[in-house]
């Protein structure tokens, strides 16, 4: 696969992505629970929330603690940048090249949000809708906004048999996260790694 490929997958993921996070921040409040979703179709929900930390909502704690992800994920961002660059320059496999454009264009988009929505946009909060750049200012510094998450549809949900150590008879639901158009592409990404991971990783001792 060629850079031009590659370099298309990117932004269409990102331009989705962007757009999706763009439509609901300016135009809806945030969600306090999936009863209040924007759409309900089941199974399916579209929410508003909004992530100030890592994946599953897990955040470093302390003033710099945001500073220090955000970091982290510009270096991360570079070094599959170059293992992208890499990959296509040692003519590596179709479906390599697709899964690492993939990733690459999920953690970028996630970066976005990250570094400069909060100068980008007014806050969000339950009952008031944020509007894009504020007379004032925006509701953080540059490198502490927030990820702006919508998708929501748990597999299926159920009761722990009562046996169960702690969480007997407790409800419970399958993939109860909210997530966004730049997390699927990377999870996506991963999955077709993992399951494609013959093609994608070749011996090098065989011949193509």
């Amino acid at each position: 696969m060629k850079l031009s490929k590659a370099v298309a997958i990117i932004l269409m993921v990102l331009f989705i992505d962007q757009a999706s996070k763009i439509y609901i921040k300016l135009n809806y409040t945030l969600t306090s629970s999936s009863s209040d979703a924007i759409v309900d179709w089941g199974k399916f929900k579209l929410l508003f929330y909004e992530n100030a930390g890592a994946a599953w909502g897990m955040e470093i704690p302390g003033d710099y603690g945001k500073l220090i992800l955000v970091v982290f994920r510009v270096f991360a961002v570079f070094g599959i940048g170059y293992w992208l660059v890499s990959s296509i320059k040692m003519n590596g496999h179709k479906i390599l090249i697709l899964c690492i454009s993939l990733i690459f264009a999920g953690a970028l988009g996630n970066i976005i949000d990250s570094i400069f929505y909060g100068v980008i946009f007014s806050g969000s909060y339950h009952g008031a809708i944020a509007t894009a750049f504020p007379e004032t200012s925006g509701y953080a510094d540059l490198g502490y906004g927030h990820v702006v998450d919508m998708l929501y549809f748990p597999l299926f949900e159920g009761n722990w048999p009562e046996w169960t150590p702690l969480v007997g008879g407790e409800q419970f639901k399958f993939f109860n996260a909210i997530f966004n158009v730049a997390d699927s592409a990377i999870t996506i990404g991963v999955i077709l790694l993992i399951l494609f991971s013959k093609k994608a990783f070749p011996d090098a001792k065989k011949p193509n």
